[in-house]
């Protein structure tokens, strides 16, 4: 199992931060590979991926740790993917979001298709990356 943690400073307090992150609907808006999402009863999600040439229809169950601002998920089907959102407030307008990201590569390549090894994590790292830099021009235009 691989794990992936990146981050990025916010430029918004962290109520309005958590708030964002909670509209499941919003999100192809900032991550790459999603086409279309919606929140489901009893905290799960849907989400609609294309990544390469595949597309795939995933089940989320997500919960919040809220006093902790802490976001966990996890997939309900193949492939098994692990991950939370973690908020802390830096100050009064600025928030840093810490993204955790728990897969295992060949899973991810077969599912996905993509390079092996080496390579496969490092666009794994650079798509985090570009999501988390996305979501904070999302939060920063006051979306």
């Amino acid at each position: 199992m691989s794990t992936l943690e990146q981050h990025v400073d916010v430029g918004v307090p962290i109520g309005k931060a958590w708030d964002i992150l909670h509209r499941v609907e919003d999100y192809p808006r900032f991550v790459d590979g999603l086409r279309n999402t919606r929140t489901e009863a009893g905290g799960r999600a849907h989400l609609g991926v294309e990544a390469g040439s595949r597309s795939r229809e995933l089940e989320a169950e997500v919960s919040d740790r809220e006093g902790e601002h802490v976001m966990e998920w996890h997939t309900t089907g193949a492939p098994d993917l692990t991950g939370s959102f973690s908020l802390q407030s830096i100050d009064e307008n600025r928030t840093r979001v810490q993204a955790r990201l728990e897969y295992e590569p060949g899973t991810i390549r077969d599912t996905f298709g993509g390079p092996k090894g080496f390579a496969q994590a490092n666009a794994i790292e650079r798509l985090v990356r570009s999501d988390l830099e996305h979501f904070k021009e999302y939060v920063e235009q006051g979306r």
